[in-house]
């Protein structure tokens, strides 16, 4: 499943600066830039509310996105970084990358685990090691997720990367490496527990003894 193209407008950014930036955030705007298919970036101003409720909606990583510079032809491009306040729910400034329809490029995609293993009814622990995976695709063909079914895993069993069905889109990375597994319960707190009542047994009868 490809995602769908979403559209954002913006406009030429002619100031720079941090002074110039925190300005701009407080009309409600966000400092952008978009680089990848001219010689230089290009200072960008954005609709803060417009981008957020587009960040509601869609992966930011894997989406299209249309954009549209000072009501110009919209031009392809991919979010490559959002930088974020480090403790307020604030939006400080965004990184576009424009690209070409015909042109592959590199993606994280978001791996999905779907269903519940049949060792984990058995006590068994699930842990996932890879959260998403790189594949080189064009810009059109960009996988929105895959999802992953577990159910069938057993307590040691796992799923690695050359097990993920990816469709057409070509994987990149080792093929060997494990997306998850599921491991058996945690031995050493058995262990622990049954130290704990080994003790109390030793100490009762030390008692006992002690009284006779």
């Amino acid at each position: 499943m490809t995602n769908e193209t979403a559209r954002l407008s913006a406009q030429t950014r002619t100031r720079s600066g941090k002074g110039a930036a925190r300005q701009l955030r407080r009309s409600g705007r966000l400092p952008a830039v978009v680089y990848g298919r001219r010689e230089e970036a290009e200072s960008l101003a954005l609709d803060t509310h417009e981008l957020s409720r587009l960040l509601g909606r869609i992966h930011a990583a894997t989406t299209v996105i249309d954009l549209e510079v000072d009501g110009g032809k919209a031009r392809p491009v991919l979010i490559r970084e959002i930088q974020r306040h480090p403790f307020r729910p604030e939006l400080l400034h965004v990184d576009f990358f424009e690209i070409r329809s015909d042109v592959k490029i590199r993606v994280q995609i978001p791996l999905h685990l779907v269903g519940t293993a049949a060792g984990m009814e058995m006590g068994g622990i699930l842990q996932q090691h890879r959260h998403e995976m790189e594949v080189e695709c064009l810009p059109g063909e960009i996988p929105s997720g895959f999802d992953i079914d577990i159910s069938d895993l057993d307590i040691g069993d796992a799923i690695h990367v050359s097990d993920v069905d990816a469709g057409e889109v070509t994987v990149l990375g080792d093929m060997d490496e494990t997306v998850c597994t599921i491991v058996p319960p945690a031995i050493e707190e058995v262990e622990e527990e049954e130290e704990v009542e080994e003790a109390a047994e030793e100490e009762a009868e030390a008692e006992e003894e002690a009284e006779g």
